[in-house]
C-alpha cells in the first residue's frame, strides 16, 4: 500500500483509507470484518464523525486489540458544536465512543455560524493537551481555506476532505491546487459516487472496464487509482464487506500510464468550475 504525507510534515499515510458513513446501518459483523480486513491489507486510515450515528463504537470493536500506533484515525465536530467549549466536549466524546486516547486528525465537517477564531483555538489546545496530533477540515472551498489561513497561518491545516469521484471533479479547479500550494492533504469522500458508479455498460464503464483488465484489476480499482493520481490526494472508499474491503485496498499499489490517465479525463471530463462546491 503506497502512502502520502497527510499535509505538511505530517504522517505517512494509506493513499487509500476506510470511510464509515452509514457503516452503522448494516450488519454490525460484516462492518466490524470490513474494517479489519482492511487494515490488514494495509488501509489503516479510518476515517468517521460524531455526525455518523454509531460509527464510532462500531470502529472501536473493529480496531480493538490492534496496535493504535499504526493505525490514523481521524473524526469530525459538527459544525454546530465547533465554539472552543463544544468543539473540545465533541472530541473528547468520539475518544470515548472509539475507546482510544487521541486522534491523528479532527475536523471541523463544513463551515458553520462559528468564527474560525473559536474552532481553531479549540483545536490547537486539543493539540497542546495531546488528545489530538492534527486537526483540518471538510467541504471547504478555497474562499473557506482562504479565511482559515488567515486565522490559522501556514503549516496548520492538515487535510481539506471533500467530495471526489468520476463523475464529480469539481476539485481539480481550485481547491487542490490551492492544497497543493500550501501543503495541504486532499482526501477524496465517497469516492465511487452516491450510488452512481459508472455503469459496465456506458462508454466511461467501457473505459474503465478496458484499464481494469489491462491491469488484471477491477474497474472501482482504476477509479481509486485515477482519483489518487496527484501527490496530494488519498480517498477514503467505504466498504460493507470484506471482500469489499480488499477489492478497495487493491488500488493501493496501482499505477496508470499517461495514456490511460487521458483516456479516463476523456471519458470522464472534468467540466466548468461550478459557483459553489459540491458536498454530500
Amino acid at each position: 500500500m503506497k502512502q502520502k504525507k497527510f499535509g505538511a510534515g505530517g504522517a505517512n499515510v494509506s493513499v487509500i483509507g476506510q470511510g464509515t458513513w452509514y457503516l452503522d446501518r448494516g450488519d454490525r459483523k460484516a462492518a466490524i470484518a470490513a474494517l479489519r480486513r482492511g487494515v490488514e491489507a494495509g488501509m489503516t486510515h479510518i476515517d468517521t464523525a460524531e455526525m455518523y450515528g454509531d460509527a464510532e463504537p462500531v470502529i472501536a470493536d473493529a480496531i480493538a486489540g490492534l496496535s493504535r500506533e499504526k493505525l490514523f484515525l481521524v473524526s469530525k465536530v459538527l459544525p454546530s458544536n465547533a465554539s472552543r467549549r463544544g468543539t473540545i466536549t465533541a472530541c473528547e466524546r468520539s475518544l470515548k465512543r472509539l475507546k482510544t486516547d487521541y486522534l491523528d486528525c479532527y475536523l471541523l465537517h463544513w463551515r458553520g455560524s462559528y468564527p474560525f477564531e473559536e474552532t481553531v483555538a479549540a483545536f490547537d489546545e486539543l493539540v497542546r493537551s495531546g488528545k489530538i496530533r492534527s486537526w483540518g477540515v471538510s467541504n471547504f472551498d478555497e474562499d473557506d481555506l482562504d479565511e482559515l489561513l488567515d486565522v490559522a497561518g501556514e503549516g496548520k491545516i492538515a487535510c481539506n476532505q471533500v467530495l471526489y469521484h468520476l463523475q464529480e471533479r469539481a476539485i481539480e479547479h481550485a481547491v487542490i491546487p490551492w492544497c497543493e500550494k500550501h501543503g495541504v492533504a486532499v482526501v477524496a469522500y465517497s469516492p465511487f459516487g452516491h450510488d452512481e458508479f459508472p455503469s459496465p455498460r456506458s462508454k466511461g464503464g467501457e473505459v474503465l472496464q478496458a484499464i481494469a483488465d489491462a491491469h488484471k484489476a477491477t474497474p472501482r480499482q482504476v477509479a481509486l487509482a485515477f482519483l489518487t493520481r496527484a501527490a496530494t490526494v488519498l480517498a477514503i472508499p467505504k466498504a460493507s464487506s470484506a471482500e469489499h474491503a480488499a477489492d478497495n485496498a487493491g488500488a493501493g499499489d496501482l499505477k496508470l500510464s499517461e495514456q490511460e490517465i487521458a483516456a479516463l479525463d476523456k471519458a470522464f471530463p472534468r467540466g466548468p468550475k461550478p459557483r459553489g462546491l459540491p458536498m454530500l
